[in-house]
């Protein structure tokens, strides 16, 4: 493995659990290391996901930007409630969602294969770092 994808996939090992651009990814390697380019972060993550280790997902915010955002495959499926203020993604399991969506499925006379939920909403901490202020 080449010496950028190592240290992307360290990067997510180090923050297991969190959800990253890749802006982020290359702002966070930059600091360490100025030799990552943009574009080769681009290219590892695309890599990265073909070969699943990483999930990719598109979460809308009130910045409206829509990018491609990035996980660790840590192999067990779960939804996310995504804040419209901040873009602060949170991840659960619910296995009563979960029923509820297998039933839905059966109902209408599908077997459900995958399914991918998110939950939008305004995140309620005071960290919020684009909450409107009241």
């Amino acid at each position: 493995a080449t010496g950028p994808r190592m240290k992307i996939l360290d990067f997510f090992h180090q923050n297991g659990g969190t959800h990253f651009s890749a802006e982020d990814v290359f702002m966070a390697l930059a600091k360490e290391d100025k030799e990552i380019g943009l574009a080769t972060v681009y290219r590892v993550l695309t890599q990265f996901e073909q070969a699943g280790l990483l999930l990719r997902s598109h979460f809308e915010s009130s910045k409206g930007d829509g990018r491609a955002i990035y996980e660790l495959n840590e192999g067990q499926h779960h939804d996310h409630l995504v804040c419209l203020d901040c873009g602060h993604v949170e991840e659960f399991v619910d296995e009563a969602i979960e029923k509820r969506q297998r039933d839905i499925a059966k109902n209408l006379g599908f077997k459900l294969q995958e399914h991918s939920l998110a939950m939008y909403g305004h995140c309620q901490k005071k960290n919020c770092r684009n909450k409107q202020k009241t």
